[in-house]
């Protein structure tokens, strides 16, 4: 009960996360795993309570991606075997895109665009911190996530330890809670929407 209690509150102080934050240059050397802070490296419950849908639902910071999710017709997706990697934006995130281009997102003629930028959210496979941050560590300063949409993300992490992601467009976001476990793959909160080419 705890865990779960545990889980539900650290998804929901996930409140502004994917690609704005400090980034490190690739000159800089990675910080050890260890040294990630306390809200990006919070432990992961030892058994998930539901699928990365499920989970974003009950945390109730994820409203609008849920409701994206909905509208793009990806549920069924995002509740199959995975597992996947869901770097999700908070409701604080898609606060920061204009009202209008939510709504057109949102309506069923966005609904090509809209499932575009949410599989670009997505990495197939189940990449925790510690996996990112070797992964940067290995690569320099910087690792190359492929999305499932395709398209690429560049993440690194901070002299902090705070880990950013790079967009296609050059926009950033910041993980701002990591490792929310689900049954399928793990999620990692940040504080912008990431946009794909």
């Amino acid at each position: 009960m705890k865990t779960s209690r545990y889980a539900v509150a650290a998804v929901a102080s996930l409140a502004s996360t994917l690609l704005i934050a400090a980034c490190s240059n690739a000159e800089e050397a990675a910080p050890p795993a260890d040294a990630m802070p306390a809200e990006a490296a919070a432990p992961a419950p030892a058994e998930a309570q539901g699928t990365i849908v499920a989970v974003a639902q009950g945390a109730g910071d994820f409203s609008t991606l849920v409701a994206a999710v909905q509208a793009a017709g990806l549920v069924e997706t995002l509740n199959g075997a995975g597992p996947f990697t869901v770097f999700a934006p908070t409701d604080a995130a898609f606060g920061k895109v204009p009202a209008a281009t939510r709504e057109a997102l949102l309506a069923p003629a966005g609904k090509a665009d809209l499932t575009k930028i949410l599989t670009y959210h997505v990495v197939a496979g189940r990449v925790d911190a510690a996996t990112l941050t070797q992964q940067i560590r290995d690569g320099g300063g910087s690792a190359t996530l492929t999305t499932v949409e395709g398209g690429t993300l560049i993440a690194r992490a901070g002299a902090d330890g705070s880990v950013t992601l790079t967009d296609e467009k050059g926009g950033m976001a910041r993980v701002v809670q990591a490792d929310v476990a689900a049954s399928n793959g793990v999620i990692h909160a940040i504080d912008t929407v990431v946009m794909p080419n």
